[in-house]
């Protein structure tokens, strides 16, 4: 695949072998994989982003499997998102939370709140025996431009504020992407991960950004179809995006 004439500037792409499939243990998966050795890495990221695909650490892939279809690259169109009567529930909900744009950097407590989730959400899966280096290879990239955005319980007098959550998110010109959310497992009713999103697209507003991608929905897969819920939704199908179908997508 060629960006430009030149051979020197060619777009090497790789596949992945077979791999364990991380969403249906029963099935094996395959990828296709941006040169990670290509300086360009960060000026292509987001038309990478245009193409579907998702960055994890410094790789930037998209699934390429054989038999199965069912990951979806999809992204929210923030100038045409209306919530719902449940996601505006939701923001009403988190209304005395604060949050912050932060740089990217593995702090204590941060690390400390990742491995709480991991244990909670992914336990005896792998990723929860991540230490503070997995921690920074899978969310920090080398050359991405990552922000986290905290979001806290404010202090009360004079007392520090609480971490409760953090939306690892990539800024491009193409829009934010979310790359992974974590938060406090004891705050499962204030629904966190909803109030990420909605605040991700609120930041994206701000700035003028067309797009929030939210990587893959994966049709069947029951942790993965809460992406659905943001309407209206755009889908990726290899060539275009259009509105998303959830009869048709994923098939």
């Amino acid at each position: 695949m060629a960006i430009h004439g030149d051979r020197d500037d060619d777009l090497r792409l790789f596949q992945t072998g077979e791999h364990p499939c991380g969403y249906w243990p029963e099935r094996v998966a395959r990828d296709l994989v941006l040169d990670p050795h290509d300086r360009r890495l960060g000026g292509l990221y987001p038309l990478a982003l245009s193409w579907g695909f998702r960055r994890s650490g410094d790789l930037v892939y998209r699934p390429h499997c054989a038999h199965c279809q069912a990951c979806v690259a999809v992204r929210i169109p923030v100038a045409r998102f209306r919530p719902d009567r449940s996601q505006r529930r939701c923001a009403a909900r988190n209304a005395d939370l604060e949050v912050r744009i932060t740089a990217a950097s593995a702090r204590d407590d941060l690390f400390a709140l990742y491995q709480r989730y991991l244990r909670h959400r992914h336990r005896h899966g792998g990723m929860d025996e991540h230490g503070p280096h997995e921690f920074e290879q899978f969310l920090i990239g080398s050359w991405s431009h990552t922000r986290f955005m905290e979001i806290r319980l404010p202090g009360r007098d004079g007392a520090p504020s609480t971490l409760l959550g953090v939306a690892v998110t990539d800024v491009t010109e193409q829009g934010l992407s979310a790359v992974y959310t974590f938060f406090d497992p004891a705050c499962a009713e204030r629904g966190l991960g909803t109030f990420a999103i909605l605040q991700q697209i609120a930041w994206a507003e701000r700035e003028g950004l067309p797009h929030v991608y939210l990587g893959y929905w994966i049709r069947e897969h029951q942790k993965m179809d809460y992406k659905r819920r943001f309407r209206p939704l755009e889908a990726y199908d290899g060539r275009r995006w259009h509105d998303f179908d959830s009869e048709l997508d994923g098939r």
